[in-house]
């Protein structure tokens, strides 16, 4: 299997439910989907070898534990959830954590090795994007059961969806699980949706490793498939908008920020961005970075955590990025 399609995997859902009811806070609920880009733990719980729930991972995190978040401390999606009138993180929906009131704010379900493409998360254990979409069917329920269904639907109204798209090597196939995917939180009462376009997956350490030739250069191939993926999202989104009634549909850029980062790294503050933190800083990811639990170096100075995931630093500069460019949503 191709890097694009199987080795970045990596997508996230967000779903940040808009309430304009005066008193209320204005994102009441966050609810997650995707893969080890935004999952907080839910791998922690099934029985896979893609876990991330031991050292180094999680050493800057707030209680400098693992969480099974895939980064040395705070997802994207945890700098998100700090932001004014939100301030919750979504607990990992087969937690311990997800019981009773604790899961009204919303519920992470992602797990790392999902993916559009299923056979994939099918491989290794994870939890398809179809079993997310079940899971997230059976937290309305427990939400309806809470709080009633009149309260419940304006907690599921308005949703916003963030989604990072595996790989272009079968960029049919994903979109017509992706379209498919999008109807479904449409059904379920979703309005508003912000989709990631693909990063350049080129630049990923491991790819410069596997597939640059030698070179300490990003692979323009892959970058080449990751703008041509998005070209096509634009496209589809596009016609997801004129055929579903009252949808809010906003696709982020995420390749150029994060590009940004990688070609001019300084002018981010960051000093290294062709090599990752952990390891060899070539194409390490979960058990691999186990191997170097003592790895002292100052992640803030990576844009790259592991051989595929952005470290905390560069995630809250992706996370400003894109709440910069989602005002449209929110209006």
């Amino acid at each position: 299997m191709g890097l694009s399609r199987c080795m970045y995997g990596a997508f996230l859902v967000v779903s940040m439910v808009l309430s304009l009811v005066h008193g209320d806070p204005l994102v009441p609920a966050l609810c997650i989907f995707g893969d080890s880009v935004v999952d907080a733990g839910n791998n922690n719980n099934l029985q896979t070898l893609i876990k991330s729930n031991f050292p180094p991972y999680g050493r800057d995190f707030v209680t400098h534990r693992p969480t099974g978040r895939f980064c040395n401390g705070k997802l994207a999606t945890d700098f998100t959830a700090e932001l004014p009138g939100v301030q919750f993180i979504s607990p990992a929906y087969l937690s311990q954590e997800a019981r009773g009131k604790n899961i009204l704010n919303g519920v992470n379900f992602a797990s790392a090795a999902s993916g559009y493409y299923e056979n994939t998360p099918q491989l290794y254990r994870a939890l398809t994007l179809t079993t997310q979409l079940q899971y997230y069917r059976d937290w309305q329920s427990q939400v309806v059961s809470l709080v009633g269904r009149a309260k419940a639907n304006d907690i599921f109204s308005g949703g916003i969806h963030l989604s990072l798209h595996p790989g272009s090597v079968f960029r049919d196939i994903l979109m017509r699980s992706y379209s498919t995917f999008i109807q479904g939180l449409y059904n379920l009462g979703a309005r508003r949706i912000g989709v990631t376009s693909l990063p350049p997956t080129g630049c990923l350490p491991a790819a410069i490793t596997l597939f640059g030739a030698g070179s300490n250069q990003c692979v323009a191939r892959l970058n080449q498939d990751a703008i041509s993926f998005n070209n096509k999202l634009n496209n589809t989104s596009q016609n997801l908008k004129t055929n579903l009634p009252g949808l809010k549909l906003v696709v982020f850029d995420i390749y150029n920020p994060l590009l940004d980062m990688i070609v001019k790294p300084t002018d981010s503050g960051f000093f290294e961005s062709r090599r990752a933190c952990c390891g060899t800083g070539t194409i390490e990811t979960s058990y691999l970075c186990k191997q170097d639990p003592l790895n002292l170096l100052n992640a803030t100075q990576y844009v790259f955590w592991d051989g595929f995931h952005p470290s905390e630093a560069a995630n809250e500069k992706l996370a400003q990025n894109l709440l910069e460019q989602g005002f449209d949503l929110i209006s």
